[in-house]
């Protein structure tokens, strides 16, 4: 039996208290679907990965060796596929030694660090609000290094190992979380 997401999200709300990173998991999720319809995988697959790839972040805060890797353990005893276990265990490939060799990989890593970005950059708005907002607002936030620091640029920017556009990346991400922007509280 496949894992269902209904599963990851009681997970989610198991292992994970703090209502930022729990968003950040949606926001996540959100994108790597749009991701993965866009080139013809399986969004529900893929979404799997987005939504599960934190479950450890609050138990190995601090032993960035261990952050990805117990997650991927936590799904695969839940019945994960290996496509996802492998991705969140490489999503942090830095620390855990686990390469990210598949798009599903890839895309983990370029999507998380996106959704990221977006947050920060509807967070600075007025309105803090995702509505509205432009993809060439993103964009600029991009460029601007300054910028939610924490963001890794290289990671979004890998988006053109699965053969998409950064602009056309940025713009999916966005969309992406829009659909999804009363889950985010913004």
């Amino acid at each position: 039996m496949a894992l269902a997401r209904e599963t990851v999200l009681a997970l989610l709300h198991d292992q994970v208290a703090n209502d930022n990173l729990r968003r950040h998991m949606l926001a996540s999720e959100a994108i790597m679907r749009a991701v993965a319809d866009r080139l013809g995988h399986d969004p529900d697959t893929w979404g799997l990965a987005g939504l599960g790839h934190d479950l450890d972040a609050e138990r190995t805060e601090g032993d960035f060796a261990r952050h990805g890797v117990e997650a991927s353990h936590l799904l695969a005893a839940s019945g994960a596929p290996p496509e996802v276990t492998h991705a969140i265990a490489a999503h942090n490939e830095a620390n855990t030694g686990v390469r990210a060799e598949a798009p599903i990989d890839v895309a983990l890593i370029a999507c998380d660090q996106l959704s990221g970005l977006v947050t920060a950059a509807a967070l600075v708005r007025p309105d803090k609000s995702l509505a509205g907002m432009q993809a060439k607002s993103v964009r600029k936030r991009f460029r601007e290094g300054a910028f939610a620091r924490g963001v890794d640029r290289d990671s979004i920017a890998r988006c053109a190992e699965l053969g998409l556009d950064l602009d056309d990346f940025l713009a999916l991400g966005l969309e992406a979380m829009q659909r999804v922007a009363a889950d985010l509280a913004l």
